[in-house]
């Protein structure tokens, strides 16, 4: 798998399509925080569950810039997290299995605690994994991170 930042995951599949997830040093999968509730509902008139995609050029998905907020995610404590796009593509589909078991983004994080699917232009496909790391480089990422702060 490929990851993007150090926040959330992106797992590319052969076929251009990439998998958001939240990436091991999100807060979220830190110091044992609880998910409270997970909302898809983005503005007053954007809610990602309204997505409907049809046929072969997925006619009808969202489409998304690298900034456009995917959903939020509230924890117990308070906290609040709006999870990201970073990719500029169509919304294939989202996680619907995480509003009814959130649990599942914690304990299952990198496949079925997905929280979104996106398809890039072909165009772009190419730029994208030039932007992304490997395992070991997210690693090193980490390894440095932590070696600042300490």
């Amino acid at each position: 798998p490929l990851l993007l930042g150090t926040e959330l995951g992106v797992t590319l599949k052969n076929n251009r399509i990439c998998v958001i997830t939240l990436a091991e040093a999100h807060p979220l999968l830190q110091n044992g925080k609880t998910i409270k509730s997970i909302n898809y509902q983005i503005s007053p008139n954007c809610s990602r569950l309204q997505n409907k995609v049809s046929g072969k050029s997925k006619r009808g998905a969202q489409f998304l810039t690298e900034l456009a907020p995917l959903c939020r995610i509230s924890s117990t404590d308070g906290e609040e997290y709006t999870i990201y796009s970073c990719i500029r593509g169509r919304l294939i589909e989202v996680n619907e299995n995480i509003l009814s078991n959130p649990a599942i983004l914690q304990e299952k994080p990198s496949t079925e605690g997905y929280i979104a699917v996106v398809l890039p232009k072909f165009e772009e496909s190419k730029s994208i994994t030039q932007g992304l790391l490997t395992q070991e480089e997210y690693e090193e990422v980490l390894l440095k991170r932590h070696n600042n702060s300490a």
